[in-house]
């Protein structure tokens, strides 16, 4: 019997940065065993320009990326998640659409890299700082035996995951 294909979903509110970013990530580490979308409850309608030249410099596929509401995965006919993450903390406090499906949710908030005020390098650092933390978690996610957690281990596990966290580089070379 073949394994499962496991849909996840990665919510923001602008779906413009991290959620876009998650996606990307998680398509390529996913290996074919998960296929990744994200989506926004008010979406910028348009991606990051900075997200897209980072996930471009590392050699991920950016064809098609677009900012995006989350209705269009609460409508017939949508793809049915198995997981739907948060990633930025008012997408996790809003009142999310019902997901067919009952799909373990998780919240992995992390700091908008769209918000950070600065030079272009310290933006820039920002987006990088993002795309970091979100492997780690995806790395983390993908590493899970999906197969033989319970739902109640898993939904332990995957909120453990979203709990981590990380200095940005920034922080991390002023403190050594």
């Amino acid at each position: 019997m073949a394994d499962p294909v496991y849909n996840v979903l990665f919510l923001c509110t602008g779906n413009s940065a991290r959620s876009i970013i998650a996606e990307v990530v998680l398509n390529r580490y996913g290996q074919g065993r998960f296929r990744a979308f994200s989506a926004g409850s008010h979406p910028k309608g348009a991606v990051h320009p900075y997200a897209l030249d980072l996930l471009r410099s590392l050699n991920y596929p950016t064809e098609g990326l677009r900012s995006k509401s989350w209705d269009e995965f609460a409508e017939p006919g949508a793809p049915v998640m198995d997981f739907v993450f948060t990633v930025c903390d008012d997408a996790a406090n809003e009142v999310c659409p019902i997901w067919p499906g009952q799909p373990i949710t998780a919240h992995w908030g992390m700091p908008d890299p769209a918000a950070v005020e600065g030079t272009e390098a310290v933006k820039r650092a920002a987006f990088a700082d993002t795309c970091r933390m979100m492997t780690n978690r995806i790395a983390a996610f993908t590493s899970l035996p999906l197969r033989s957690l319970d739902r109640l281990s898993l939904q332990t596990r995957l909120d453990e995951i979203g709990e981590r966290r990380e200095a940005p580089a920034s922080q991390r070379e002023s403190a050594a």
